[in-house]
């Protein structure tokens, strides 16, 4: 493999990969090709946002869910997990609590479920926050899958961005991550309903599933690609002991090692393949190293998601083991990252919504900015 040679040419034009070079690029192991392949991601990054790094203010609202996969902490058929559910009042004061502090922009996350009521519930939020901060404040969901007017309804109160994780492009391993109730194709038609409609559309994958190959994350990058993906959260999978697909599982630290590279070669390959897309380090990159967070940055990432829950419910949502930050309240998160992301030399874009280069030139409004 001619690795300069194929960094060079991503480097130079996005969608220049061919599938064999992408899957070149996600097996490199020495710690020489790793640093070249991430030191090139970097410059896109840089391309497209500078050394700068946007913030997502992260309200986890509820781990109550309808869903069954086999691999997620809270999971319906986990018995050990405490639920809760955040007031409508709860999510509202955090995210006045983020725009004070200046983020430009919130996640509210929960577990999937379906119902009127819910549909209600999240409107009367949406609203709420676009009152306060005069459509300021930059809101993502992450609700999971709804029906199309559901997604209206939601986008004409306010949210801006949705985030949809696929978890994998790939039928088949997706059916032996999910029970037969579970639809791959009800999940894509989400995906493209999303952007019918006007939405950010984000999505995501997890990298290092029993059975996955480079080729099937190869296939990954070639989705996000033709589904016209404006954000990637993307994170390598750590087995939840109380999931079928974690039950007896050892993290040792080769398997947390080999886990954490696969998963900043996976933020680094689809900034060179498809440069101009916010990209997160996610969370669980500092499970994996304490400076997980900040190798991900330095791998082309330029978003990440700092916990704003209050502390008390943190524990509670579990979707992986060894989550960080748990006992830390939204002010000390702020200071410490604020630390970390000035560390490597980035600046944090306070005040600022992040809104996707991708997106904005989508919509005509190249001089866009993260």
């Amino acid at each position: 493999m001619d690795l300069s040679g194929i960094l060079k040419k991503a480097r130079e034009k996005r969608f220049a990969l061919t599938p064999s070079e992408i899957a070149s690029l996600l097996d490199v192991e020495a710690g020489a090709d790793r640093a070249d392949l991430f030191e090139a991601a970097y410059a896109v990054k840089c391309m497209y946002s500078g050394r700068n790094v946007s913030l997502r203010g992260l309200i986890e609202m509820g781990n109550a869910c309808a869903k069954n996969c086999l691999y997620c902490g809270i999971r319906r058929d986990n018995a050990k997990v405490e639920r809760f559910h955040l007031f409508e009042d709860q999510v509202v004061r955090m995210a006045e609590w983020a725009h004070r502090e200046g983020y430009g922009s919130v996640v509210i996350q929960s577990g999937e479920m379906e119902s009127d009521e819910h549909t209600e519930f999240v409107a009367a939020i949406l609203r709420r926050i676009a009152g306060f901060s005069g459509g300021e404040l930059g809101v993502t969901l992450s609700l999971g899958e709804q029906r199309e007017e559901v997604y209206r309804y939601w986008r004409e109160a306010g949210a801006r961005r949705y985030l949809l994780r696929i978890e994998t492009s790939s039928p088949e391993l997706y059916r032996r991550l999910h029970p037969p109730d579970h639809s791959f194709h009800r999940r894509v038609g989400c995906l493209r309903a999303l952007r019918k409609l006007g939405y950010q559309v984000g999505s995501g994958v997890m990298s290092g599933l029993p059975g996955q190959t480079v080729g099937h994350l190869a296939n990954d990058m070639l989705f996000f690609r033709d589904m016209d993906i404006d954000m990637i959260g993307m994170g390598p999978f750590v087995p939840h002991p109380d999931t079928p697909l974690g039950e007896g599982t050892t993290l040792s630290a080769r398997y947390l090692s080999e886990q954490l590279h696969i998963g900043l070669k996976m933020i680094a390959v689809a900034r060179l393949y498809l440069h101009d897309v916010n990209i997160a380090a996610t969370t669980v990159l500092q499970t994996l190293a304490p400076d997980g967070r900040e190798q991900g940055l330095l791998a082309g990432a330029n978003v990440l998601m700092p916990n704003i829950t209050d502390a008390a419910y943190r524990e509670k949502y579990m979707l992986y083991p060894n989550k960080p930050c748990i006992g830390e309240n939204a002010g000390q998160c702020r200071g410490c990252l604020s630390l970390r992301v000035t560390g490597i030399g980035e600046a944090i874009l306070w005040d600022q919504s992040g809104d996707s280069p991708h997106y904005a030139a989508r919509c005509g409004n190249r001089t866009g900015a993260v």
